[in-house]
């Protein structure tokens, strides 16, 4: 039995040590009980990419390389060699989604063997093993997205509005991709050519290294690389519609609390708060986190918990008239559970613009990711909007754009902008603010070209070539799918605890002696949390508090 060092050829020796660190004797012996001892042999292929069911491995002795294997736009690479005392896996383990790369013994010894829900049972009961895995599990994922060695390859067009939502959808979900630009990739072409693809089917998805995509939409994506498990006919505890930070916040504390909680999200987790770019007033990050990175987090701590999570099929109807409810999901699927969180948020308002719906994803945004930063690098662009969504995306699209224009209605920021935003931006030289201002035109053949925007305070309107512009204003609830379910107020929102009159409870035949609890709609059970209430103060750190207050009062329902 001849034990061999551990070898990182893609990485050196300070990221080899954060991202493979080894277990200690002692941790070894205090976990085998939760899984069972294995022979590894030499040659031995353990995980196959693409498997959806596999076991994660903790090496005693022996090796194990891991492997992103060669597929059409990569050559294979070797990635790491666990020695003993190293662990397997990254955060699709816990996510339950497919292994990205191939395991192989390259050397004969034994391991641990767990299973996903041996593994879940883990980090749920020791402490110490959870944050060494947590962690692990977590920088892996991060270092894999930056070498882009996983198992999507994305060829499109900085011009397709397609490619950037293919692209923000895997980002958003933490799915590392290879992206070749044809615009700045012509060698790209001859692939293309092999497989008879037309402009048409730009994006073009290479999934699993030979599965093809053409212009696929999220739901075929999230099928192809198995985001979603299976879900059953069972009545839920609590169903939580929406994976923004209320949702999410719902979903770790309802599954860490022993519920039997599903997360219904129709795109990606996060909502709005995953477009910040940075959030610097969020409680306990004083260097900031981006909203992208908070809910790739939250969505692995409350899969840690259990919680099962639904992407790209979000909530069509709702069945309020009997209880258990029942929600209607986009593929036709329905779920039949004992209580409601409605997180589905709100959405940026669309302006009264002509031609508006044509630019959008080709000049038009609603968020500043890195991908859109990628986009306008070096050129000039416009953000529209007062808020803290509209000043960080100022502020960071400032670092890579030539000069950014901030337009918004009123006379300043400082009713609607925190201070540390305001300051950012009046010191940084490559931002300007234009008070007063709105937009009155868009022009473009296919792609954006120029902005007209009209100064009202002198009636002028004046044409600039703008080629990318960001839309951050005002709000619209995501509640078109209750179909008059719950009380609304009179801007869409759902009302709420003592916000609801008697005239709406007895419009809606509230069946209960006593009030709605806080958070609680006209229907009892469903609750309302973050953007999508009446009332909310438009903060991720209150969304987070909603989402948390919810689930202890849906533990006083399901008492009931």
């Amino acid at each position: 039995m001849t034990d061999v060092p551990g070898a990182s050829p893609v990485f050196d020796q300070s990221q080899a040590a954060r991202l493979f660190p080894a277990l200690t004797d002692a941790q070894i012996a205090r976990i085998a009980s939760y899984g069972s001892r294995r022979r590894i042999r030499a040659g031995e292929v353990l995980i196959e990419p693409g498997t959806e069911v596999f076991p994660f491995f903790v090496v005693v002795s022996g090796a194990i390389e891991i492997v992103r294997p060669s597929s059409i736009g990569g050559a294979s690479i070797s990635v790491h060699v666990h020695s003993p005392g190293e662990f397997t896996g990254d955060t699709n383990m816990l996510l339950g989604r497919p292994a990205l790369m191939r395991s192989t013994a390259i050397a004969t010894g034994e391991a641990l063997a767990f299973t996903h829900e041996q593994l879940l049972a883990l980090v749920q009961t020791d402490s110490e093993i959870s944050d060494i895995l947590m962690r692990t599990f977590i920088y892996r994922r991060l270092a894999i997205i930056d070498l882009g060695i996983g198992d999507v390859v994305v060829i499109g067009s900085m011009h397709s509005a397609a490619t950037l939502r293919i692209r923000e959808f895997l980002a958003r979900n933490g799915h590392p991709l290879k992206y070749f630009d044809l615009d700045r990739d012509p060698d790209v072409q001859t692939l293309l050519d092999r497989f008879h693809v037309a402009p048409v089917d730009i994006p073009f998805v290479i999934c699993r290294g030979d599965m093809t995509l053409r212009n696929p939409s999220n739901q075929e994506l999230a099928k192809c690389l198995g985001f979603n498990r299976a879900i059953d006919g069972r009545v839920r505890d609590v169903v939580i519609v929406g994976a923004g930070p209320s949702g999410l916040a719902a979903a770790v504390y309802g599954a860490s609390e022993g519920l039997d909680v599903l997360v219904i999200e129709s795109n990606s987790p996060g909502g709005q708060a995953a477009s910040s770019s940075k959030i610097e007033n969020y409680l306990g990050f004083p260097s900031g986190v981006s909203g992208q990175e908070l809910a790739g987090r939250a969505l692995t701590q409350a899969q840690k918990f259990g919680a099962q999570i639904t992407i790209a099929n979000g909530a069509r109807g709702l069945t309020c008239d009997r209880r258990p409810y029942e929600v209607q999901l986009e593929d036709g699927t329905h779920v039949v559970t004992r209580t409601v969180v409605i997180a589905t948020g709100a959405e940026y308002r669309r302006p009264a613009i002509e031609n508006l719906a044509r630019f959008e994803g080709m000049g038009v945004y609603y968020g500043a990711t890195h991908i859109e930063a990628q986009v306008c690098a070096g050129e000039e662009v416009l953000v529209v909007g007062g808020g803290n969504s509209a000043g960080q995306a100022a502020v960071y699209l400032s670092q890579t754009a030539k000069r950014v224009s901030m337009i918004v209605r009123s006379g300043g920021l400082a009713d609607t902008m925190s201070r540390y935003l305001i300051r950012r931006i009046e010191d940084s030289p490559s931002i300007e603010v234009r008070p007063f201002t709105e937009i009155a035109a868009l022009e473009g053949d296919g792609h954006l070209e120029r902005v007209h925007s009209r100064d009202n305070a002198s009636g002028k309107t004046v044409g600039r070539d703008i080629r990318h512009l960001f839309l951050m204003t005002g709000a619209v609830p995501n509640t078109a799918w209750l179909h008059g379910c719950a009380a609304l107020d009179a801007k869409g929102f759902i009302k709420t605890g003592s916000d609801l009159t008697p005239d709406e409870l007895t419009a809606s035949r509230w069946p209960l002696t006593r009030a709605p609890h806080l958070l609680e709609t006209s229907l009892p059970g469903v609750f309302a949390v973050g953007d999508v209430r009446g009332g909310n103060v438009k903060r991720v750190a209150s969304a987070v508090g909603e989402g948390s207050i919810a689930i202890s009062f849906v533990h006083r329902v399901l008492a009931e």
